[in-house]
């Protein structure tokens, strides 16, 4: 039995949201996990949603000055689905700024890591993480572009499933790269990815890249380790992921490697293909339209949309900078076309494997860093620690993270990754191995008692 069905099973009068939000409230102070909570949630199952996607009438930042008091007049369509099925909206959750990070330092408030506020929770989707981390009946609505939903999972020790590319619709998400943005789905358990996904999927009229395909469940037992990333990570991530593929090939899977030389490739491929979209949209944001607003229209042209535009946190204003230079005329042939073909390549490559089984990496290759650690590391340190969530992301390929493991108190996460559309199978994979695997919560608030 899912969380959902389980929930919904229970008798709950207002009294338990009230105090839902209550204590919630009093966590949210320390772990910062939500920018707003719903105060009049009274009835339905619980969901969050990360701070990009439009609720109408709730503000919606993106955690960016830049957006602070816009409201939006409409649903994202995501939203507008589970309203209608009657889940009911819990409240916006933290983020990197426009989604820009990969621990969730690029923010106004950092999400904390709920198993020790010294931590990291992760990014870009921080706040979904832990959301779904403390609420015992809860699913979080989140997003990636080149990782932001496996890696807050991992860190936080949930379950982070980001579908194929096109099948869960867009409309209603403040875009960062719109060629590889996905809404996916956070929940403590896979059992309760599959009916939220099946809500939100599907094509929409509002965004021409969705489809309406079928979704399959062809299972694989061969799990495919490609060298080249396992040897990115960690000396003590690698051990602990070495006892993860015995514990799978005792489960009856088999375990390859390959080698896929190109994949080094795929870390300046992505960025530099997401830098320049993400300059792109951020091209919209001038003072007078969305969120912030600049009142003086006295001031020069430059003046004005210097003013306006300073309110950009470092890493926007670094990637609006990047991303205008890859993209403009006398350099996009040498930067911009030339990622654009090493993506093709690499899909080509990584499909070809995908026939065979499922791709299987840790999330990370680094474990849990600290809050302080991580504020020193350098941009480029930064982006290097996507390189293990950066292909399935790049190619749209549907890939599921989940904790396999604690080291230190903190959880370790793992992903497998499918061919497009075969979305089922890989949810499937972690059903089975939660059979196997027992998760650790410090936080149940909302446990019905």
């Amino acid at each position: 039995m899912s969380s959902i069905e389980e929930f919904a099973s229970m008798e709950k009068g207002r009294e338990y949201y009230q105090k839902l939000v209550e204590e919630l409230e009093r966590l949210n102070e320390r772990v910062h996990a939500f920018n707003n909570i719903n105060h009049g949630i009274s009835s339905g199952f619980p969901f969050s949603a990360k701070d990009n996607l439009c609720v109408k009438g709730v503000e919606t930042t993106a955690s960016s000055k830049v957006l602070s008091g816009y409201m939006p007049p409409y649903n994202a369509t995501v939203i507008k689905r589970l309203f209608s099925k009657g889940f009911s909206f819990l409240g916006k959750t933290n983020m990197d700024e426009f989604g820009f990070g990969s621990f969730g330092i690029n923010a106004p408030e950092i999400a904390r890591n709920p198993f020790d506020e010294r931590y990291v929770a992760g990014g870009s989707s921080s706040g979904a993480a832990v959301a779904t981390s403390i609420l015992k009946y809860h699913v979080a609505i989140a997003e990636s572009t080149g990782g932001s939903i496996a890696t807050p999972a991992s860190f936080c020790g949930v379950v982070g499933f980001t579908p194929t590319y096109g099948t869960v619709s867009r409309y209603g998400l403040i875009d960062y790269s719109n060629s590889m943005d996905k809404i996916g789905v956070m929940a403590r358990v896979a059992k309760d990815i599959k009916p939220i996904f099946d809500l939100i999927r599907g094509a929409d009229g509002y965004d021409s890249t969705t489809t309406n395909s079928p979704i399959t469940s062809i299972n694989k037992k061969r799990l495919i380790v490609i060298d080249q990333l396992i040897g990115l990570v960690d000396q003590r991530i690698r051990s602990l992921f070495e006892k993860l593929l015995d514990k799978l090939n005792s489960m009856g899977y088999s375990i390859e490697h390959r080698s896929l030389d190109m994949i080094d490739a795929s870390i300046a491929s992505y960025y530099i293909i997401a830098m320049a979209e993400a300059s792109t949209n951020l091209a919209r944001y001038t003072g007078f339209k969305y969120g912030l607003k600049v009142e003086n229209f006295e001031k020069g042209y430059n003046e004005f949309f210097t003013d306006a535009r300073s309110a950009f946190g470092e890493e926007a204003k670094r990637r609006i900078l990047l991303g205008t230079f890859v993209r403009s005329a006398n350099v996009r042939d040498k930067y911009y076309f030339k990622a654009l073909k090493v993506k093709d390549l690499l899909f080509n490559k990584l499909n070809e494997i995908l026939k065979e089984g499922f791709i299987i990496m840790p999330v990370m290759p680094i474990p849990t860093p600290r809050i302080d650690d991580a504020r020193k590391l350098t941009p480029l340190q930064v982006y290097k620690m996507d390189a293990l969530t950066i292909p399935p992301n790049l190619c749209g390929f549907p890939h599921i993270s989940f904790p396999y493991g604690y080291d230190n108190g903190l959880p370790v996460g793992a992903q497998v990754i499918t061919s497009k559309f075969n979305d089922y199978s890989i949810i499937n994979f972690v059903e089975e191995w939660e059979e196997n695997f027992e998760y650790k919560f410090k936080y149940n608030i909302g446990e019905v008692r």
